[in-house]
């Protein structure tokens, strides 16, 4: 799986996800860092990788923007700050229905004791 770590996690949940075997990258290697969240948006959808983030913004940009991809995996409601959590959450929820449901173009939403998904586009 692809992902792109929005600035508002860690960089340790990057690593952590390369160390599973996937494709992360922060938006720090990529030299987005202090970019607006439109252009993160469109460097996830240009290298069709899945935004993780805590920024709530990209679901308005997915409401607006009226297209399939890219997914967006949002942590909520406690789970925005601790990178330790992000990855226990993510181990725990990365399973092959949220790997399906990236696959179809969805916004995952993760908190600390349930998990939503939502097809693309919304709206």
């Amino acid at each position: 799986m692809k992902f792109l770590i929005d600035n508002a996690i860690s960089h340790f949940v990057a690593e952590e996800l390369t160390k599973l075997g996937h494709d992360a990258i922060h938006v720090r290697d990529i030299g987005i860092q202090h970019a607006k969240d439109e252009v993160i948006f469109n460097a996830a959808f240009d290298s069709n990788r899945t935004i993780i983030t805590a920024d709530t913004d990209f679901s308005f940009l997915l409401s607006v923007w009226r297209k399939n991809k890219p997914s967006v995996i949002t942590f909520r409601k406690g789970a925005e700050s601790n990178p330790f959590e992000q990855v226990a959450l993510l181990k725990l929820n990365l399973s092959n229905d949220v790997f399906d449901a990236i696959e179809n173009e969805s916004i995952i939403i993760i908190e600390p004791f349930r998990m939503r998904i939502r097809p693309l586009p919304l709206g």
